[in-house]
């Protein structure tokens, strides 16, 4: 797992001598990354547009556990990592709104809580889920290489993985406007973790792409957080190429 790290430090073609992009540029070409969303993977598409089967929508919250539990870890792998206490008093936001918290007569469950909620609404049992009895080795492969990259890499290079969340408010939305159709036998009380990462996700964008845009301001720099991003995003596709193996895709076993 250490080498899919290493491997983005590789020589690349020398753009030393073009000139940086201007912010606004840089901040569309971060944008334009979206062509490769997993918002577009197979097995995405035939959940949101109801072709899925109960077994694939169970296996598809089942293994993506694995991930939701491991977003507050990649975070607090920033956070030990970056010097700066003003970007950590932001940052620590999205640690509590995985894990929740209760402060001042406050209290939040948590995105990992509501996730085991939306688990009950599609028939799975807490243990099941938690046990991660369901989590197939390629989705653990994945999911690990991510939480390996955030831990070593430079704080800053671990924001800019974080911007696959530039794209992410769209597939929430598609899921909340398509699922209750397509499968009413989901209680809807279990998709209130995509209502609230909507907003979420928004506010952590602004941020990331804050320090992204601040700290990358050489063209090689620039050239450098879009391979960091691609990354990701290939690591999102990785985890629905691993479900698609095991679940297959439109009911046909891949």
């Amino acid at each position: 797992m250490a080498m899919l790290a290493d491997s983005l430090r590789e020589a690349r073609p020398d753009s030393g001598d073009e000139p940086a992009w201007t912010r606004e540029q840089f901040e569309q070409q971060l944008r334009d990354k979206g062509r490769a969303y997993h918002i577009h993977h197979p097995f995405n598409r035939m959940l949101n547009e109801g072709r899925a089967t109960r077994e694939q929508v169970q296996g598809w919250v089942a293994n993506r556990f694995y991930y939701q539990i491991a977003i507050p870890v990649k975070d607090g792998a920033v956070l030990s990592n970056c010097p700066d206490p003003a970007v950590r008093r932001g940052w620590v936001q999205r640690i509590l709104d995985h894990d929740g918290f209760e402060l001042g007569g406050i209290k939040d469950a948590g995105g990992i809580e509501a996730w085991l909620r939306l688990a009950e609404a599609v028939g799975l049992t807490r243990e099941e889920v938690v046990d991660l009895r369901h989590v197939v080795p390629a989705m653990r492969f994945a999911v690990d290489a991510y939480i390996n990259f955030a831990r070593r890499a430079p704080w800053q290079e671990a924001v800019c993985s974080s911007l696959t969340e530039l794209f992410a408010p769209e597939i929430h939305k598609q899921r909340l406007a398509t699922w209750p159709q397509h499968y009413a036998w989901i209680e809807p009380d279990g998709l209130s973790y995509f209502r609230n990462r909507v907003s979420q996700a928004r506010r952590d964008v602004e941020q990331g792409l804050a320090v992204t845009l601040d700290h990358f301001t050489t063209r090689p720099q620039q050239e450098r957080a879009l391979e960091i991003l691609q990354f990701k995003l290939d690591i999102l596709w990785a985890m629905n190429d691993a479900m698609a193996t095991r679940y297959g895709v439109q009911g046909v076993p891949a």
